[in-house]
């Protein structure tokens, strides 16, 4: 039997790290907090909700994509793991910080 690899999960939360209420994105899982990048080691497999870690995820980087926009990637302060984030940066509703997104394009913190 084969294993979904992304299951819709597009709840609000409040951000872990900066305490700011985050909006459901509306098309998508929202992953990250769009005003601090920061999210949660939760997902296995994207929206899955199955990771047992639940550690801090820190935005160290983005890389821009052709396809995908920008790609925020994190390194769980837990366990050390880096995940690889799509960037919500054109959504309707509370779109990623683009000053953010930027400035860790160029590598600054």
């Amino acid at each position: 039997m084969e294993q979904k690899r992304f299951t819709k999960n597009d709840n609000g939360f409040v951000c872990a790290h900066c305490g700011r209420e985050v909006l459901p994105l509306g098309y998508s899982s929202r992953n990250h907090c769009p005003f601090c990048l920061w999210s949660l080691h939760v997902d296995i497999l994207p929206g899955d909700r199955a990771n047992e870690c639940g550690g801090a995820l820190r935005p160290v980087r983005v890389e821009p994509d052709a396809k995908k926009g920008y790609v925020v990637i994190h390194r769980c302060e837990r366990c050390g793991e880096i995940r690889r984030n799509r960037a919500a940066h054109d959504a309707k509703v509370q779109p990623d910080d683009i000053r953010l997104l930027i400035r860790l394009t160029a590598g600054e913190p």
